[in-house]
């Protein structure tokens, strides 16, 4: 899985879970942010969705 704004691989748990978030936009679609992304945005989710290639 990738980050939708920096485009690295996003690393996974033993149990499958992402270390990152998942954000939805309006219109429901999940984007994949991965932990560096998320903090260099603040965890601020309209500056992320504004930066989503």
């Amino acid at each position: 899985m990738k980050c939708e704004i920096c485009n690295k691989n996003i690393e996974t748990t033993f149990m499958g879970k992402i270390l990152g978030t998942y954000i939805k936009d309006d219109k429901g679609k999940k984007h994949t942010i991965c932990f560096e992304c998320q903090k260099k945005f603040n965890n601020n989710k309209t500056k992320i969705l504004e930066n989503i290639k």
